[in-house]
């Protein structure tokens, strides 16, 4: 990374400090702090009410880490709009722009490249290359929003990574969002999916922070978790599972099972009274995730009809169920195909042309 810090990581107390450091009046942090989350530039120089010997001070030590736009895919079936952001040092992530009747969902990234190698998942295959920045996080909805011309106003922490492996830049991130000096998107608009990692779940839960919190399930016996999931080996699930409890318990938001449906892996009736004893436990939502296939895996995603059968015993069973819009796959729709196709097609020392 560069030697020079991301000054659009910084929270406002964290800007605060640098400005106290400087010997610059309080104030001064609040109009930088609305140029980059507010107006949401990314460029010093922009910050026209900031005295040039002030910007140039900061330049010293901080820049705006870039998320630059290299392609956008948009899908011909339904408007998804599928991004590849090159950053600073040259790596590339993924974002996706989803369009609701609500209005606008931004996917955003949480890290380059992943660490817990899901069986089904393409983000995971080359390993993990590091975490994004604060910054790069929020970079990836401004730069969206630029694009469109709109407000974003739900972010789902859904792309490429495990959030709560990187969970300082993550909870920054979300102070940083959250902030009405700034983006001010609202918390219980903003969800994160995680492994379940079950001392991280908890430590989220005591900054009652009013986000959704999504547990990547994919199965519900420990064995076979451990098949789809290396993270099962780490965490088993009756650990993660009072993770979550707590977790409700402290901030009162209901937990979402994410359920990856696999044909002839988790499919099965056992498998659907496990998930029907977990989700009554819990209390939780239930999304049932028809998978995208990729090229790398052999796995094979289940008709609409037995997806649809699996909703409707989990909801004679009082479980509120919900099957995920399979939305862009027309152009690489799970998480981790466009970078990896434009990996393959850029070997390295390429990919900062």
């Amino acid at each position: 990374m560069n030697e020079k810090k991301d000054i659009r990581s910084l929270t406002y107390d964290k800007l605060c400090e640098v400005f106290e450091t400087l010997g610059e009046k309080p104030y001064r942090a609040g109009q930088v702090f609305e140029w980059l989350h507010k107006k949401k530039t990314d460029d010093l120089s922009n910050m026209t009410n900031i005295s040039k010997d002030l910007r140039n001070k900061l330049s010293e030590s901080f820049e705006i880490y870039s998320v630059t736009p290299v392609s956008v895919l948009v899908s011909e079936i339904d408007g998804t709009r599928k991004y590849l952001h090159r950053l600073n040092d040259g790596n590339v992530i993924e974002t996706v722009l989803l369009r609701y009747d609500y209005g606008n969902t931004v996917c955003i990234s949480s890290q380059v490249g992943c660490r817990m190698g899901c069986s089904f998942c393409a983000s995971t295959i080359d390993g993990l290359v590091r975490g994004l920045t604060a910054g790069e996080m929020a970079g990836q909805i401004y730069s969206v929003e630029a694009d469109i011309g709109e407000r974003v106003g739900h972010v789902v922490v859904m792309g490429s990574g495990e959030p709560l492996d990187n969970y300082d830049s993550f909870t920054d991130f979300v102070d940083i969002i959250t902030d009405r000096r700034g983006a001010d998107i609202s918390g219980r608009n903003i969800t994160a999916s995680t492994c379940g990692l079950a001392p991280k779940i908890r430590e989220l839960a005591d900054r009652k922070y009013a986000l959704t919190l999504a547990l990547s399930l994919h199965a519900v016996t420990d064995e076979k978790r451990k098949t789809l999931m290396p993270v099962a080996k780490s965490y088993p699930l009756s650990e993660v599972l009072d993770a979550c409890r707590y977790y409700y318990d402290t901030t009162g938001r209901r937990i979402t099972l994410e359920y990856s449906l696999i044909k002839g892996v988790n499919d099965t009736s056992e498998d659907a009274d496990g998930l029907i004893g977990i989700a009554s436990s819990l209390k939780a939502h239930v999304n049932l995730i028809p998978i995208n296939p990729i090229k790398e895996r052999e796995y094979r995603q289940i008709s609409r009809k037995d997806a649809e059968a699996l909703k409707n015993k989990l909801e004679k069973n009082n479980i509120n169920v919900t099957i995920r819009r399979e939305m862009g796959r027309d152009i690489s729709g799970a998480c981790g195909q466009l970078r990896r196709s434009f990996i393959n097609d850029n070997p390295v020392g390429e990919q900062n042309a």
